[in-house]
């Protein structure tokens, strides 16, 4: 049983022969992989040590402390989040071998191909085909929208219906789209922000061998629950320091001007910082949970409340900063890597944050999925439930 002497004694290891300023970063994470350190909870081979989730912190702290390069995750986000843990529980030991290592240093990003303009909220009413061809392969035909990173992935997560004589949630399929094949056009969606970290992308006689099935056919939903469930915790439940996050900008804010304190905004604060507190205590609580299993409809609580205090935190301080609030530096439009919550102006983060409570799961659809998963509340009625996808109304 590994346990976090154990972690010490093989990041000291990595660290002797590969040491952190002589050793080029990708280098440097690739030995990472190679030696079980990636993500200590996946099997060892596959970056892993199969140890305890929570001890991943003893790693990261030991190579945080030698100035180890990381693997920068906001930029590989998605492959991170939401593609490895669908990979490693439903792909082929081929898929784990081919797809997780550059995943995790980096070397290819990845995007996930799910949403579709009539199939946001209602993902499973996807429209996007997938037909197998004579050779057992796989073609594809259809468009996606509001793409993260697609512009810059190398590899996405797509669902496709397979079967349109099917209810909506059976017949859809789960696949490994190459993001180079010439039948895949990115095109950018400008947000409110002025940038276009999102995309929109159409698919047009886009081969897929039947190797990069994720999952059997007609599954698709199934597996994509996983991706879903990862995603939320993603977003809602990534692990902050006490006053950490957009709070803790506020919170200088208000330290850093007291000619704009008014009692009226100090009491709207203090109930931020105790919700925010709240809910950062809350995730702890998650991820300890998480490192027991597979992530449930929970993430869907703790996605909610992110999103509800980055609008209103947004909101305050913008209120707070007065005249000041309302600059933004740059309107241009420009091709980001990533978001950043806590190094932008105050008029970024407000503007931004209109997002947070659609992306990723609406906040309409995940109020129901904590009412009936979490709450055990009855289910809407659903009379599109054993229709033929083909014979629903569009």
């Amino acid at each position: 049983m590994t346990d976090a002497a154990d972690l010490r004694r093989r990041t000291a290891e990595l660290l002797a022969a590969h040491p952190a300023a002589d050793t080029g970063p990708l280098d440097f994470l690739r030995a990472r992989f190679d030696a079980g350190l990636a993500w200590v909870h996946f099997p060892e081979g596959l970056g892993g040590l199969d140890a305890p989730r929570a001890l991943q912190a003893v790693v990261d702290e030991e190579l945080a402390a030698a100035g180890a390069p990381d693997n920068d995750p906001r930029r590989i986000g998605i492959g991170l989040g939401m593609a490895a843990p669908t990979i490693l529980r439903y792909g082929t030991e081929e898929q784990k071998r081919r797809f997780l290592r550059p995943l995790w240093t980096g070397e290819e990003v990845w995007c996930q191909l799910f949403s579709e303009p009539g199939a946001g909220s209602d993902l499973a009413a996807l429209a996007t085909r997938a037909v197998r061809d004579a050779a057992g392969n796989w073609v594809v035909d259809g468009q996606k929208v509001w793409t993260s990173s697609a512009h810059q992935a190398r590899w996405a997560i797509l669902i496709a219906r397979t079967d349109p004589g099917l209810p909506k949630h059976r017949g859809i399929t789960y696949f490994v789209c190459d993001m180079t094949d010439p039948g895949v056009e990115v095109r950018p969606l400008r947000q409110i922000t002025g940038e276009a970290e999102f995309n929109e992308v159409f698919l047009t006689g886009v081969a897929i061998p039947d190797a990069h099935r994720v999952g059997e056919v007609g599954e698709g939903w199934r597996v994509a629950q996983t991706t879903l469930m990862n995603e939320r915790v993603a977003i809602g439940g990534a692990r902050i320091p006490r006053e950490g996050g957009m709070i803790g900008v506020a919170a200088e804010n208000w330290r850093a001007r007291p000619e704009l304190r008014t009692h009226d905004l100090h009491q709207r604060l203090l109930k931020l910082w105790v919700d925010a507190e709240a809910a950062r205590l809350t995730g702890e609580r998650l991820r300890q949970q998480l490192s027991q299993g597979q992530p449930g409809p929970e993430g869907s609580g703790m996605k909610l409340a992110f999103a509800r205090l980055a609008q209103e935190i947004s909101g305050w301080e913008v209120e707070f900063l007065a005249e000041g609030g309302l600059t933004y530096d740059d309107w241009t439009l420009r091709r980001p890597e990533g978001v950043d919550f806590t190094g932008r102006e105050a008029g970024y983060r407000y503007l931004r944050a209109k997002g947070n409570s659609i992306e990723g799961g609406t906040s309409e659809v995940l109020l129901n999925i904590v009412a009936e998963r979490v709450l055990g509340l009855p289910p809407e009625p659903r009379t599109d439930k054993d229709v033929a996808w083909k014979d629903l109304p569009r």
